[in-house]
């Protein structure tokens, strides 16, 4: 995994560096999602690594099932990536271009996972208090987690809150068993 993300990151840096120049991140970012998408489809990933299809062939499969969703020029860097065999990329590079897009906008994707649904003002609440704590704005996904028992577990970034009923409960008989 690492290997792919440092293969990855060359690539991402550089459609990084044309969208951040022509002002246009969030229709990458779309673009680059989507290809992602298509890269992590199964059927496709056989096609990717088969060696009946040229990467002509794999470039132009890839643009026609993205349709008229990508421009030309992220057809050119579709191009450039199956020539250089490197379409399995995509999800990676879609990653890091996400990760480098947040840092220059000032934002970072936060995810707050419970065993119960988040109310509005919950949701608000975890917002303003990441926010204080990383000095960014923060764009907040909820996910469901019945296993949880209770409470909540909060992703930002390399910040992990495990406020979560098993959480607590595994820290407390690992305190117990010392």
């Amino acid at each position: 995994m690492a290997e792919a993300i440092t293969v990855a990151r060359p690539y991402a840096q550089a459609a990084f560096l044309f969208a951040s120049t022509h002002g246009t991140l969030k229709d990458w970012s779309d673009m680059l999602g989507l290809l992602a998408g298509i890269a992590s489809d199964d059927s496709m990933r056989e096609l990717i690594d088969s060696p009946q299809l040229t990467e002509t062939q794999l470039a132009d499969l890839f643009i026609d099932v993205a349709a008229d969703r990508v421009n030309e020029k992220c057809a050119n860097f579709v191009r450039v990536l199956a020539a250089n065999g490197r379409l399995q990329l995509l999800p990676e590079i879609a990653t890091l271009f996400e990760i480098q897009r947040r840092d220059a906008e000032g934002t970072v994707q936060a995810e707050l996972v419970s065993a119960f649904p988040a109310s509005e003002a919950q949701q608000a609440a975890v917002i303003a208090s990441l926010r204080k704590r990383l000095g960014r704005d923060v764009e907040l996904s909820c996910s469901i987690d019945k296993a949880l028992l209770g409470g909540a577990i909060i992703r930002a970034g390399d910040l992990v809150i495990d406020g979560s009923v098993r959480g607590k409960l595994q820290r407390l008989g690992t305190a117990l068993n010392h």
